[in-house]
């Protein structure tokens, strides 16, 4: 069997055979093995990222190459380079004289009892010698699984045609972090994972699109449409609005209309709007004896209709600093600029929310025209999810058995590090559920630029890494804090491309693996989503809008 697994350089076996790259020479668990490659591999075939597998006296183990090096026998050759000019020359030397190295970090084992468990952590290294080569496909097969209705399938390793997969119900045990500088995909990603979860009716989705990209349609880097999550699946996905005359333009079927009243506007989420409304600590506390003084559902409506001369007068019933109140004022009137905002909702649109989430819907929250504007994003998103927070908490207390308890419940929202920094995390609904709320199943999807501005007890709970090239040091140090080979997993990831390659680890993966990320926005690539044809969903979808909207 090791004979077949381990061919010598050049030939292949047609049963699960892996041509031969060379032999393990040193090494350490926590270091990682080095690898002396075999004269005739070519160097410049391997690449940081892809596996390999090793052969070892008792079990077989896989793992990362990280790095590729060039050595030397003698370092003369170094300081004086040979005449290389004749071909006999060279080859001599280079199977004499100089080599290549590969440095791999150890993931998995698979030994006799694997064969029943599956892949294990890795806990020791093979011996001195042991022969190396390129993982085959079906051993990448066996560590991440079949594409099927319990996995993810979210793309191929480099190089090879096999599928890693997710596995589902992990992936929505824990909340989990899509990352990538701007330009990377990161959005295409999520919309990616959200399709599976939908596809595979894994857990109800509660999507707040921010700039309009899980709904109805968005635009690719190249500036080409593509489709969203409703023209595929036009039953499973209800689409919200803050903005009905925007979606009106865009052609948009939309479910409901989402509108707020001021009554439901609480300190604590003014709170989350510091840094966005420029406020200041004492600003912020001012709006918690707001509240005592008017009533925690009157306050807001209350302190904006009175006028600007008499905030002098209200500061001295507070007895409060008359300038934080004057600025506190002038910095909570841009809210009454946001339609949605009315005095009174005519309909509760948080239990609409929870009503189609209920139903076995996906709910999308468009932003419409408020796309740019990160006070409505914040103030929508908290709102919501506090209530909705509420709802699944009470939910899961009165639940007699897990069969009562409410179906998993992802939320996924952009800009995360707005809810999740340092600052606000350990006060905020969207920190409380990072850090607690899996046992009530609601978890967070996190797309986010700028992983170093999210919480680090924060990050430290996000299960699942997908995490596309960033180029900021605070940034890959932030994402990385917590893993396993944290030094490996650096430099994998600072050679990664910058479209369509992702590094994933975590929770719901058994080792790290990048990959080539699965292609969307072709009518090709519809149709091994199982989706609908583009044109038909382009011609279905337009009639539709056409019929709501005449």
């Amino acid at each position: 069997m090791v004979d077949e697994l381990f061919l010598e350089p050049g030939m292949t076996s047609a049963v699960g055979g892996a041509e031969r790259l060379g032999i393990v020479v040193a090494g350490s668990l926590k270091e990682g093995l080095e690898v002396r490659l075999d004269p005739f591999v070519s160097i410049e075939e391997m690449k940081v990222g892809n596996y390999v597998a090793i052969q070892g006296e008792r079990q077989r183990f896989f793992g990362m190459i990280t790095d590729v090096s060039l050595g030397a026998i003698n370092q003369q050759f170094t300081v004086t380079p040979p005449d290389v000019s004749d071909p006999f020359i060279a080859e001599v030397i280079a199977g004499t004289g100089t080599y290549g190295s590969l440095h791999v970090a150890p993931m998995l084992t698979m030994g006799a009892s694997s064969l029943i468990e599956g892949p294990q952590p890795v806990k020791t290294v093979p011996a001195h010698f042991s022969k190396v080569g390129l993982a085959s496909d079906q051993d990448m097969q066996q560590i991440f699984g079949n594409d099927d209705v319990k996995h993810i399938y979210i793309g191929n390793p480099l190089d090879m045609e096999t599928k890693v997969c997710i596995d589902m119900e992990r992936f929505v045990q824990r909340s989990n972090g899509v990352f990538g500088k701007s330009g990377t995909g990161k959005t295409f990603l999520a919309r990616l994972l959200l399709i599976e979860m939908i596809q595979k009716d894994a857990a109800a989705n509660l999507i707040f699109d921010m700039h309009n990209d899980y709904g109805w349609e968005a635009s690719s880097e190249s500036g080409h449409k593509v489709k969203a999550l409703k023209p595929f699946f036009q039953s499973k996905v209800a689409i919200f609005t803050l903005d009905k005359e925007n979606s009106m333009r865009r052609g948009v079927v939309i479910d409901e209309e989402v509108v707020i009243g001021y009554d439901a506007i609480e300190p604590d989420d003014i709170a989350m709007l510091r840094d966005t409304l420029g406020l200041t600590d004492n600003g912020v506390q001012a709006c918690y004896r707001l509240a005592s003084h008017y009533g925690d559902r009157k306050w807001l409506k209350a302190f904006l209709d009175i006028n600007l001369k008499d905030v002098k007068d209200l500061a001295e019933d507070l007895g409060e600093n008359a300038a934080t109140l004057d600025a506190l004022y002038r910095h909570l009137h841009p809210l009454r600029r946001l339609k949605f905002l009315q005095e009174e909702a005519p309909k509760n649109s948080v239990a609409r929310i929870l009503e189609f989430v209920g139903s076995g819907k996906n709910v999308v929250l468009e932003f419409g025209g408020y796309s740019n504007n990160l006070t409505a994003y914040v103030l929508v998103a908290n709102v919501l999810t506090r209530r909705i927070y509420d709802r699944y908490r009470d939910m899961v207390e009165q639940a007699k058995s897990d069969a009562d308890k409410p179906r998993p419940l992802v939320i996924t929202i952009e800009e995360a590090h707005k809810f999740l920094n340092p600052q606000v995390a350990q006060q905020t609904i969207f920190g409380t559920i990072a850090r607690e709320m899996r046992k009530y199943n609601v978890t967070l999807l996190v797309i986010d630029q700028r992983p170093s501005g999210i919480d680090e007890e924060v990050m430290s709970q996000i299960g699942t890494k997908i995490v596309c090239l960033l180029d900021n040091e605070k940034d890959i140090d932030a994402v990385l804090a917590g893993a396993s080979g944290k030094s490996e997993l650096k430099s994998v990831l600072a050679k990664l491309e910058t479209k369509q390659q992702a590094l994933v680890f975590g929770h719901a993966v058994p080792m790290p693996v990048v990959v080539k990320t699965r292609e969307y926005g072709s009518p090709e690539s519809y149709k091994r989503f199982g989706l609908k044809d583009a044109d038909e969903v382009k011609k279905s979808g337009r009639a539709d809008a056409k019929d709501l909207w005449g």
